[in-house]
């Protein structure tokens, strides 16, 4: 038996792999094997065969932005003609058009501006919750939250997401993370601050009851030992939030992609589909404390997509009414709600409408097709 082997066959058996047993799968080309275990893994936590996802909106507030990533290419720097921030009202429009087709889900993002006070977050939040109580507002990247805390006048990180919090923001998406290692990432985004940085946002946003999502980009370059790590550090970050009973599932979704250089001011070799699966079927083995893994189809296509279905993922990840920030880089896979069904339909799936929360809001089984015909075909 080869080492892969008895690596996935522990993971079958239940039992925890290590960050060496991480890097060898990474150092192996058995995508195929590790597929198959992770879509094994993936079938424990969810038997039926239903895909999820969720109707939602990315709203880009600002494209003001001082950390200056080299692998962006959304942002504007401070001062430039190109910079923007959105009028409140066209938010709230966006937000209601969100809501006309019966969206559940804003994520809110932008650039670190610093030229918005701490206030605009807290006013803007209150103002939609006012507007629209039961929209979700999944918003703001931890480097956002940064630059909230260092344009708050002295409030400590705590203190900044409690605020935000009750203002109005539901839970944290996990933009930002990239790799967790401080290599790499002082050679990306030298300003962005350090792996610890991001995870002190989210280990803080789960103590004050928020959840949120962990995120991995791959194709920088990293080695597969910073791969393995990024992993590693997000597995105990959920283990802590569990060992202490925090009132939040902590990470309630894993969502990794491949970079995407077209655009951007680092180069590098694009990868492909396979690599891409390749680190879905990992992430999902070795996380074995995360229910939930997204497909990312914005990325890697609609097709992709569907094959992410049968190596590790749950989740088709959401609709993407508008989405301003990955179609800058050159990738524009736009998918709306009637060939979402059809995709999942296509991977042997039954579709169903979720909320950020990953509750199922409404099934699409074959016999309720007719019933949400004229809905599907309106978008």
């Amino acid at each position: 038996m080869s080492s892969i082997d008895r690596i996935l066959d522990s993971a079958l058996a239940g039992n925890r792999i290590s960050l060496e047993d991480c890097m060898a799968l990474y150092e192996s080309d058995e995508i195929e094997k590790m597929g198959h275990v992770a879509n094994q893994i993936m079938l424990r936590h969810h038997p039926e065969p239903v895909t999820t996802f969720v109707i939602g909106r990315n709203v880009n507030y600002t494209n003001i932005c001082d950390v200056y990533c080299r692998f962006c290419a959304f942002y504007r720097a401070p001062g430039s003609a190109e910079g923007y921030v959105l009028p409140d009202e066209v938010i709230f429009q966006k937000i209601q058009e969100t809501i006309d087709v019966a969206g559940t889900e804003i994520l809110m993002q932008g650039g670190t501006n610093p030229n918005l006070p701490f206030s605009y977050y807290t006013d803007l939040l209150k103002e939609i919750k006012k507007r629209f109580p039961n929209i979700t507002m999944h918003s703001f990247s931890p480097a956002e939250i940064m630059k909230m805390k260092e344009v708050s006048n002295g409030l400590s990180l705590e203190e900044v997401i409690r605020a935000i919090h009750e203002a109005g923001l539901d839970s944290l998406p996990g933009g930002g993370a990239e790799i967790l290692d401080d290599r790499t990432r002082r050679k990306i985004s030298r300003l962005k601050g350090s792996w610890r940085d991001w995870m002190d946002v989210m280990q803080t946003a789960h103590k004050v009851g928020m959840h949120t999502t962990g995120t991995m980009v791959i194709g920088f370059g990293e080695t597969m030992e910073e791969r393995a790590l990024h992993l590693l550090r997000i597995r105990d970050a959920q283990d802590e939030c569990i060992a202490n009973g925090y009132n939040t599932p902590g990470f309630l979704a894993f969502i990794s992609w491949t970079f995407q250089p077209d655009n951007t001011n680092l180069k590098a070799e694009k990868l492909g589909p396979q690599d891409y699966l390749k680190n879905v079927a990992i992430s999902r083995i070795m996380l074995d404390n995360i229910k939930n893994f997204q497909s990312s189809w914005v990325t890697m296509g609609p097709e992709v997509g569907k094959l992410s279905l049968h190596y590790g993922c749950n989740d088709f990840g959401s609709t993407m009414i508008e989405e301003n920030v990955v179609s800058a880089a050159g990738t524009t896979h736009k998918v709306n709600i009637g060939s979402t069904l059809q995709l999942i339909r296509e991977a042997g799936k039954i579709p169903a409408q979720r909320n950020t929360r990953y509750e199922i809001l409404r099934r699409f089984d074959d016999e309720t097709v007719q019933v949400h015909k004229d809905f599907i075909m309106q978008n």
